[in-house]
């Protein structure tokens, strides 16, 4: 197997998820004991917990790494190395080993012991050197996330390496923790919730209130944001997000009377305009991230410095804490927080809308979001054009969804009916700006509804201005994903099951 220059993936890795400790750079490029390297700066014993062990047949990658033939039995080995006995998880390993190369006496404490790999190679004096073939970042994802301690997004540093035995490969090992361990550096990471914006209740305003919104929080997609002190703003991001991280990071420093900067890096995200909040999302995660690691602020201080909120508060009510929401609107008139109508993006200066009713979304519903591979929705100056053109709505509309909402939606979700939530939720897609939400869609987006319609799904409805149509049902959904992959398949896109998130954004700091 090739060999590389592992300065250069250090250097590359850099770029991806920020700067690398001395410590992790050690640990990721070392060719010795990683077990004996982390007692030699911890002080204290690293012990092994063997949390499966079985033998398997190769697949084709652990087949090319270890040089047999695909479905060769191999012992397939998965470990946590902790600090202590009952300490904390230092690094979660998988390492893979072909039967056939073992002698009886090492097979046999290789799968009874926990014991590192390391020290059961010395105890039967085996000879070996350490080949390193991989070093990347990854993504924790929902098993190892719960095993680390780490959010399910959050960055992971790998690197696999052989350890070879006169010249045969004896075993593979995957070695992997959080980017988040081993550095001394004040580190805050945020993951953040999308939202389904299901629509504005009131875009009348004679009752003297106005906007008002209910939404609901989801656990995928979601947004990832670490912030490290500086001296200066640095901000890591793809191109669309950057100047919003930074602004936002200005704002939040000077509300914070803060001299100083902050490194700041977007990990994960997903498109903006697309009907699921990711702005809001990312400035709020990064005004967070900031607080926390100079001066904390509840969470509406924190929307209103990142200037988010001002039309619904659905966003960052989803924020503070997730579930189903229904947001009480703005005052409106000359005397009011709001004199006309505008959507979030152009009221700055409006706080946040007060939650009138946040209850848990029920865990067994599935939520689908199918999002075609099309032009972003409504945005900027064509956003507020449209608020402009359209309202005030009928105060009819505004009435019949606020009946609607107070009689089958709110029911719906209490007493867990999932059909009578579902007709609400059809229902609401065709009255005051949501009728003209709809209005302004290209033909694929009421083909995707309409289609949606006719499988398992009790709801279907279009998230904020789309493209994202949202479907919702008890059965697996497996009906409405085919079927929505099929409206999509001329244009593409991206179709997604994951269910409602009942809790807000998590905050983790370290060291």
């Amino acid at each position: 197997m090739k060999s590389f220059n592992i300065a250069d993936k250090l250097r590359k890795l850099e770029t991806e998820v920020g700067r690398l400790s001395p410590m992790q750079k050690i640990l990721l490029g070392t060719d010795g004991s990683v077990t004996t390297l982390l007692e030699n700066v911890l002080g204290c014993e690293v012990t092994v917990n063997t949390l499966s062990q079985e033998v398997v047949p190769a697949d084709k990658h652990v087949a090319a790494s270890l040089g047999i033939p695909v479905g060769e039995p191999v012992n397939h080995r998965i470990v946590t190395l902790n600090e202590g006995a009952d300490g904390k998880v230092l690094l979660y390993a998988t390492s893979d080993t072909p039967l056939s190369r073992l002698e009886s006496s090492f097979r046999d404490d290789l799968m009874r012991a926990d014991i590192p790999i390391g020290r059961i190679m010395r105890m039967h004096q085996i000879e070996s050197r350490r080949e390193l073939d991989d070093v990347k970042m990854c993504r924790a994802g929902t098993g190892i996330s719960d095993i680390l301690g780490v959010f399910r997004h959050e960055p992971l540093l790998s690197r696999r390496y052989r350890i070879i035995t006169g010249k045969e490969p004896l075993i593979s090992i995957r070695e992997t923790f959080p980017y988040s361990n081993f550095t001394e550096e004040a580190r805050v990471i945020v993951e953040a919730p999308a939202r389904i914006h299901m629509g504005l209740i009131d875009m009348n305003g004679s009752s003297g209130r106005v906007d008002g919104g209910i939404g609901l929080s989801v656990k995928d997609p979601a947004v990832v944001v670490e912030a490290k002190r500086s001296d200066e703003i640095r901000v890591r991001s793809d191109h669309e997000n950057t100047d919003r991280i930074k602004k936002t990071a200005e704002n939040t420093l000077a509300a914070l009377g803060v001299q100083g900067g902050a490194e700041i890096t977007l990990h994960r995200t997903y498109p903006g305009h697309i009907g699921l909040g990711s702005g809001t999302q990312i400035s709020l995660a990064t005004a967070r991230a900031i607080c926390e690691l100079y001066r904390p602020l509840p969470v509406r201080e924190i929307a209103a410095i990142a200037g988010r909120g001002g039309t619904s508060g659905i966003g960052t009510a989803a924020f503070e804490s997730g579930g189903f929401i229904l947001d009480g609107g703005h005052r409106f008139g000359p005397s009011g927080e709001k004199s006309d109508f505008r959507p979030s993006s152009a009221s700055d200066g409006v706080k946040p809308a007060p939650v009138l009713f946040r209850h848990p979304f029920p865990e067994n519903w599935h939520i689908l979001l199918a999002t075609p591979a099309i032009p972003e929705g409504a945005n900027g100056k064509t956003e507020v054009d449209i608020f402009r053109q359209y309202c005030p709505v009928p105060v009819g509309d505004v009435q019949a969804i606020c009946h609607t909402i107070l009689m089958q939606m709110l029911p719906g979700i209490i007493e867990k009916d999932l059909e009578l939530f579902g007709t609400a939720v059809n229902t609401i897609q065709g009255f005051g700006l949501k009728k003209v939400e709809h209005s302004l869609q290209p033909p694929l987006i009421h083909d995707l509804i309409a289609t949606l319609r006719t499988t398992d799904a009790a709801g279907v409805g279009l998230s904020s201005f789309g493209p994202t149509v949202y479907a919702i049902g008890d059965t697996g959904m497996q009906d409405s994903l085919r079927a929505a992959e099929q409206v999509m398949a001329e244009t593409g896109g991206s179709v997604l099951l994951t269910r409602a998130r009942n809790h807000g954004a998590e905050i983790r700091a370290s060291p």
